[in-house]
């Protein structure tokens, strides 16, 4: 299935001078996604959602670790800073989420009593 998940990635606009990297990013995800499922729940059973969903946390690993946020603006009187971008990776995270939420526990979510 990692094949699958590198071959979405690549379609989605990977960069293929990163193959290595990509392959691992895509073997890394399919095995969190896998780790987060519902019992019972395969990943066959959420095919449609699992590769892409795998596939943007692959990507997301690359925009994350490629540094494509970078300083836009410098204005020295008055001082002023832009830093434009960064927020790709997260974007594609949150893509990846919703789309298997139907079909993983609840793992980023608890609830602890306090006795009164």
């Amino acid at each position: 299935m990692t094949g699958e998940i590198v071959a979405l990635a690549k379609a989605m606009g990977a960069d293929s001078s990163q193959e290595e990297l990509l392959a691992l990013l895509c073997q890394a995800a399919r095995q969190e996604l896998e780790g987060k499922l519902r019992p019972g729940v395969t990943p066959a059973d959420c095919e449609s959602a699992f590769l892409p969903a795998a596939a943007w946390m692959a990507l997301a690993g690359l925009a994350a670790g490629g540094g494509e946020a970078g300083v836009t603006a410098f204005t020295a009187g008055d001082v002023t800073i832009r830093r434009e971008g960064g927020q790709e990776a997260a974007a594609l995270l949150d893509q990846a989420r919703r789309l298997m939420a139907p079909y993983v526990t609840d793992a980023d979510f608890f609830v602890l009593g306090v006795w009164g």
